[in-house]
């Protein structure tokens, strides 16, 4: 099941906006945030240019998601494990709207999305 056109616009609104502004724009040339929407889940993405690669090629690696629970009202907090494997955040693993989600993850108690 999707996600909602409201919870498709608040995405917009409140991941969009953190996207722009989480990289100051002198940098945005070495490292970028972007996210993307699979059905009810809403993946964060750390973008850089390929290492060695061709000019202009960029590595899109998730490190976060946040899936909605409609039965819950909530977001679900995910990191992304090394196996590639998605595993709910311990410390915090729901919140009730984006903002919160956000600030769960950017607080990264246990060092799970920063490092």
């Amino acid at each position: 099941m999707a996600l909602t056109i409201e919870k498709m616009g608040e995405i917009d609104a409140v991941i969009g906006r953190w996207c722009l502004h989480k990289v100051p724009a002198h940098l945005k040339s070495q490292i970028d945030h972007d996210y993307e929407i699979d059905g009810q889940a809403v993946s964060l993405l750390e973008v850089r240019p390929v290492w060695r690669g061709q000019s202009g090629e960029y590595t899109r690696r998730p490190f976060a998601r946040f899936r909605w629970v409609s039965a819950r009202n909530c977001w679900q907090i995910d990191w992304m494990r090394q196996s590639g494997k998605w595993q709910a955040y311990e410390p915090c693993p729901a919140a009730r709207n984006l903002e919160a989600a956000l600030a769960v993850m950017e607080a990264d108690a246990y060092g799970c999305f920063f490092g």
